[in-house]
């Protein structure tokens, strides 16, 4: 069986720093090591790892802030850390290798994707029980909820298919086609579009959401860097709908997107293969896991600068901060 005892999955923290809690913090999840790396934001270094289920991948927040979900993906759990004494209180049923989900607005229903059954989970974080089992395209993945809670998105790898998900009846009723194999959903703060990413297709694609139709395919053209190696999947919004950032995997580069004109502006060179983002609070830096490097790199958003590399654990995939 993979799924290890939950003896062994409820942990303490390895090592604690004694004034971090108490700061911005970031959280990364490290699947080799199966664990996640806490950053001090003051700092901008590692004070923390925790033992974690195995393969952490996906990582959400309660609307609070006092929770932390995590997708333990070979452990076949979704876990829920107490944020003040960053211990595991409880396991979710989640449905076999949940990798990505996304929470309500309701801070009650989480949406999970399980890639190996091509099927989104649905599950009360009160009750924790099931609340429903949606038949989707082959090898889901991304999971985004819109910020008005009517839709959840889900992205299917081999149907190259994004699914619209009624949360009022949780059935599938609409598909919008885009390139292959997609990685990433992120909605716009007001929920008018929708950005996803296609890994092989190696381009990002814009949706109305009030049509669920594209309006724009986005093309990244890296000098000195073959096109088979770009590979967007993480993407990242300003809360202005300015700007877009966009992981391009393992181009090692993240691309600067005006939000409103769709051209690029910048590439940035982070560390070896950038998976996910997130942005610091008040959007002053941003953050990138990069899986083969180990490190998170930092990016001034406003002069597009990286300004430093923090190591983690092997093999960093997700990344959310709390205040």
């Amino acid at each position: 069986m993979r799924t290890p005892r939950l003896a062994r999955l409820i942990a303490a923290p390895l090592l604690i720093g004694a004034n971090s809690i108490f700061a911005a913090t970031a959280y990364v999840s490290n699947e080799k090591d199966n664990t996640l790396s806490v950053i001090d934001l003051d700092k901008l270094e590692t004070v923390a790892t925790l033992e974690v289920g195995m393969r952490p991948r996906g990582l959400a927040l309660s609307s609070d802030h006092q929770r932390l979900y995590i997708c333990a993906s070979d452990s076949d759990r979704v876990q829920v850390m107490d944020l003040a004494s960053r211990k595991i209180v409880k396991e979710l049923p989640s449905g076999a290798d949940p990798e990505q989900f996304a929470l309500h607005p309701n801070n009650k229903w989480l949406y999970i994707s399980n890639e190996d059954d091509a099927l989104v989970t649905v599950v009360d974080v009160d009750s924790e029980q099931v609340k429903a089992q949606i038949e989707v395209g082959v090898e889901p993945e991304g999971m985004a909820v819109s910020p008005d809670g009517k839709w959840a998105i889900n992205t299917s790898e081999t149907t190259s298919m994004l699914h619209w998900i009624d949360t009022a009846t949780n059935q599938v009723v609409d598909n919008t086609q885009v390139d292959q194999r997609p990685r990433h959903v992120e909605f716009s703060q007001d929920g008018t579009r929708l950005w996803a990413s296609a890994e092989i297709g190696g381009t990002v694609t814009v949706v109305d959401v009030a049509t669920r139709q594209p309006i724009k395919t986005l093309t990244f053209a890296i000098k000195g860097v073959h096109p088979d190696k770009v590979q967007p999947v993480g993407v990242k919004l300003t809360s202005d709908g300015k700007y877009a950032f966009v992981a391009l995997g393992p181009a090692n580069h993240v691309a600067v997107v005006d939000a409103q004109t769709f051209e690029v502006l910048d590439y940035l060179l982070v560390g070896r293969r950038v998976w996910h983002l997130a942005f610091t609070p008040g959007e002053q830096q941003l953050l990138t896991t990069n899986g083969v490097s180990g490190d998170v790199s930092v990016i001034d958003v406003a002069s597009r600068k990286v300004t430093k590399s923090i190591k983690v654990g092997r093999y960093p995939w997700g990344v959310v901060v709390t205040p």
